[in-house]
């Protein structure tokens, strides 16, 4: 490494939390870091054999976050087709206070429309691209056959051919399917998401939660949170309580096996297992939720 480059101090270590990239803090020895330490400090993310726009879609997936003003991401620093890079955010413990602040933030983000379901550009839930019809889909009695054809199936299908979901399992996700009217409630138009909210997809900051990794659409709010409850999200019971003080979500406990089941079909389709089972429990309880 030649040049002004190579007589800047460099340092890179890896950092866990994802399944799909591999992930390091970075530092520059220039200026200061987040801390007032003697480093700029980044955080980057590489995948070998990514597909050319897999991580201009999460740059556009956390610019289309924080464009709407209601929560907080990392700020993009550069994305090329083999690396995106953030700027780092310090993690603390989470407080019933953050909690409660990141429910208000997720109402707030619920409440933003989004033109259609889907996007107008890639899109990626882990390594799995989705797809959104031509024309889009943007009448909010069209979710259910959309989250169906374009969301559902697709990942039943990876997870059959894989051999991630037994007969049994398969078929009742497919009943889910065919009886999907019956289970998904008023329709609800379409709204910006975060779309892949687990857990693990929340930096507590000690201040405002960050997001990140997201699969940012338009889609139905009830995903992010189903997920998120799903996924064993921390002090869950103060970021549900202050996000219906928000937005009240009448039904939400009966339909989320339904909104939770996208993330375990992917689930089942990567990594096959106990998902298989669990995808189809899951929409089990969906239909037994419907009566």
């Amino acid at each position: 490494m030649g040049g002004l480059l190579g007589m800047i101090p460099f340092s890179a270590s890896p950092v866990s939390g994802g399944e799909i990239c591999d992930a390091y803090r970075v530092g520059l020895g220039l200026g200061v870091d987040n801390n007032g330490g003697p480093f700029l400090t980044y955080f980057a993310k590489t995948r070998d054999g990514a597909p050319a726009d897999f991580f201009p879609a999460e740059a556009a997936g956390l610019e289309l976050l924080r464009s709407t003003g209601a929560v907080a991401v990392p700020e993009v620093l550069a994305v090329e087709p083999d690396v995106l890079v953030l700027r780092w955010v310090d993690t603390a413990e989470p407080s019933d206070a953050e909690a409660e602040r990141l429910g208000r933030d997720l109402a707030a983000l619920h409440e933003t429309a989004a033109p259609h379901y889907g996007t107008a550009g890639p899109l990626y839930l882990g390594p799995v691209p989705l797809t959104t019809p031509e024309p889009p889909v943007d009448d909010p009695a069209g979710w259910p056959a959309f989250h169906v054809e374009h969301r559902l199936l697709p990942l039943l299908r990876m997870a059959v051919d894989g051999g991630g979901i037994g007969p049994g399992d398969a078929r009742d996700v497919e009943r889910l399917c065919e009886r999907i009217e019956e289970v998904a409630g008023a329709p609800q138009r379409p709204a910006v998401i975060h779309g892949d909210l687990w857990a693990g997809n929340i930096l507590w900051t000690g201040d405002r939660p960050h997001l990140i990794d997201p699969a940012a659409q338009g889609g139905h709010p009830e995903a992010d949170l189903a997920f998120l409850e799903l996924s064993g999200c921390p002090r869950w019971d103060r970021v549900i309580g202050a996000y219906e003080e928000v937005r009240p979500v009448p039904g939400r406990r009966e339909r989320a096996p339904l909104h939770a089941l996208h993330h375990v079909l992917i689930h089942a389709a990567l990594f096959g297992g106990a998902y298989g089972a669990e995808s189809g429990e899951t929409a089990r309880c969906a239909l037994r939720a419907a009566g």
